[in-house]
């Protein structure tokens, strides 16, 4: 059987003003989709988004809400429904990479690292899933991180965020396997992004590739997961052998 469709398809990408959740958007474009593109700081760049899906033959609006918020979930929920129709797919992209000596990390980068990176994907999770369980078909991508299985070079609270995405992943699939609503979840390492060389200000790729990874290597794989109806509860490292798991 050939890959489903998803022209028409209503998608919220939250984090999408830029690196693999701009690619994500834009790929959805691509194929028809209609795009929320939500951003928190960076209305310019969002802007760049929607005009790039719009070129790719998609249609767009950019949305500014900080997923971490539930009143903003809702609020980005109901404008995309409003906008678009129903949701039918969901890329939780959102991410902060708080940078510190472990030892000197407070509190509140726990919490706003665990908010923005983990409870964003449960907030917008649970709103669109009305949608998709009345349609029993959904889609849902977590944008997790290879820091979830190394550690990685960020921190413990980066680390343990990206990790309860996967047990996040787990518990919605077992939960819905049933309703033909997919959550799958891609773990990518090392990407050539602004987070990657600018954010981190990594220079080196340390990879056995010896590079880093393309931002449409990764969006090819949250694209694989979004096309394939048959694949749930799965993470898919994109990390060129940094790691196997």
């Amino acid at each position: 059987m050939s890959p489903e469709t998803i022209q028409g398809k209503t998608c919220i990408v939250t984090g999408a003003s830029r690196g693999i959740g701009r690619g994500c958007a834009v790929a959805l474009g691509g194929e028809g989709c209609r795009v929320a593109v939500n951003y928190r700081e960076r209305a310019d760049e969002a802007e760049e988004t929607r005009r790039e899906i719009e070129e790719a033959g998609g249609e767009a609006f950019i949305i500014q809400a900080d997923v971490s918020d539930a009143q903003d979930v809702r609020r980005l929920v109901e404008e995309t429904r409003k906008r678009f129709g129903p949701v039918s797919i969901l890329v939780n992209n959102a991410g902060i990479a708080i940078q510190k000596p472990f030892d000197e990390l407070t509190e509140s980068d726990w919490d706003a690292t665990i908010d923005v990176n983990l409870k964003s994907a449960f907030l917008l999770t649970r709103a669109v899933l009305p949608d998709m369980r009345e349609a029993r078909w959904g889609r849902i991508v977590n944008v997790s991180s290879n820091a979830a299985f190394t550690g990685g070079r960020v921190g413990p609270h980066y680390a343990a965020s990206k990790a309860g995405m996967h047990g996040l992943t787990h518990g919605y699939a077992a939960a819905l396997v049933k309703e033909g609503v997919t959550v799958n979840s891609v773990a990518p390492a090392l990407i050539d992004t602004d987070m990657t060389t600018q954010d981190l200000r990594t220079s080196t790729p340390n990879t056995p590739m010896e590079r880093f990874g393309t931002v449409e290597e990764t969006v090819d794989a949250v694209m694989m997961m979004i096309r394939n109806a048959f694949v749930t509860g799965q993470t898919l490292l994109v990390n060129g052998g940094n790691y196997f798991h």
